[in-house]
């Protein structure tokens, strides 16, 4: 792993460690890199909504935990701008989802990102997309 990876690393555990809704939700770290990030989570109970499936807010909140790690991991504390998620499929109960980032652009003051959210038979169930702003602080 190199320097800028590492360093993606030691940030991700950070904000996972402060982030108590990203730690409510169940978040797993799967890969990080600078840019970059996979991540995933398994639908519980509380998670499915009156029509039974997941609430869109979970599946959202993944892809914004999704974004966070990927757009912070050079040490520019980002937030997010604006933000987009289309559902493509429902998610279940008991289904296990995985976020992953792309990196889009990467610009001094915003970036861009495209998270693909996939459930464990690797079937696409939502695309998000994400902006985030740089605001020139460190995060460690």
């Amino acid at each position: 792993m190199n320097e800028q990876d590492q360093l993606a690393n030691t940030i991700a555990l950070k904000i996972i460690a402060d982030d108590l809704f990203s730690q409510w939700l169940g978040v797993e770290i799967v890969a990080i890199k600078e840019g970059y990030s996979k991540i995933l989570l398994r639908i519980r109970p509380e998670m499915i909504n009156a029509i039974g499936i997941a609430h869109g807010g979970i599946v959202f909140s993944l892809a914004d935990t999704a974004l966070a790690l990927a757009c912070n991991g050079r040490n520019k504390a980002s937030v997010t701008l604006e933000s987009a998620i289309n559902f493509i499929k429902p998610v279940y109960e008991n289904d296990t989802i995985t976020a992953e980032t792309t990196e889009i652009h990467n610009g001094q003051s915003t970036g861009l990102y495209q998270i693909t959210i996939t459930n464990q038979t690797a079937e696409k169930v939502a695309v998000f997309k994400g902006t985030c702003f740089r605001t020139g602080k460190a995060i460690v």
